[in-house]
């Protein structure tokens, strides 16, 4: 049994039952031009996190640790993007319209694709989502299940929507949920603060968070 260094108190784990799942790290969300940026937002906030999110990545492949990543993204006809999720706000431009990285958060397109920095290696599941959380409309929990993953560490963006949202059904379906607070990130500050305190929250209501380097510590003494 290993212990992590957390809050609101050390994070427990089993090696042979954590997994990490990495959140919707794709060039729409991060990169110039893609739909992030189109709703108004500075994009370089999530930019600052991907060199921590490679480091905290490159510790699981060194420990043969399963690794998870998801992709926000929809069918070309748009049959799995509800209107009420398409036509809110006053974007620059919508999910499928047209933009710098082909058809904005469209399956296959170059925006819908995780930035290069964080490309799966070979053996790594990618899970392609509809939704905010991972597991609506996805085999996530079948794919856990086969893995024996009990455990689960989180890092990606948004913190406040497709982290917490994600992490929330984690908890409610039974795992222990640890979230590293420098390989997340959200376009607004305050509104990660608050979401790391809401997770940590009444006893780790939700889940722990962690420094990727305590994180990282833990796996190597665990």
């Amino acid at each position: 049994m290993g212990v992590i260094a957390a809050e609101p108190f050390p994070f427990p784990f089993e090696a042979r039952s954590l997994a990490l799942i990495v959140i919707d790290m794709q060039r729409d969300f991060i990169e110039r031009g893609g739909f992030g940026e189109s709703l108004g937002n500075d994009v370089a906030r999530l930019q600052r996190i991907v060199p921590t999110t490679r480091r905290l990545i490159e510790g699981f492949r060194a420990h043969g640790l399963p690794i998870i990543h998801t992709m926000e993204c929809h069918r070309p006809d748009l049959s799995d993007c509800p209107p009420a999720k398409r036509d809110r706000g006053a974007p620059l431009a919508r999910i499928g319209d047209a933009g710098p990285m082909g058809r904005i958060l469209i399956a296959g397109e170059p925006g819908a694709a995780i930035v290069p920095e964080l490309a799966p290696a070979p053996g790594e599941i990618v899970i392609e989502k509809p939704g905010k959380g991972a597991f609506y409309a996805t085999p996530l929990q079948e794919t856990l299940q086969r893995l024996g993953a009990r455990a689960l560490v989180f890092a990606g963006v948004t913190t406040e929507v497709c982290v917490q949202t994600t992490m929330r059904e984690a908890n409610d379906r039974g795992y222990d949920c640890l979230l590293a607070e420098d390989a997340t990130e959200s376009y607004f500050a305050e509104f990660k603060a608050a979401t790391l305190a809401m997770i940590r929250a009444q006893g780790a209501i939700v889940g722990w968070t962690a420094t990727t380097s305590h994180i990282l510590e833990g796996l190597l003494n665990g």
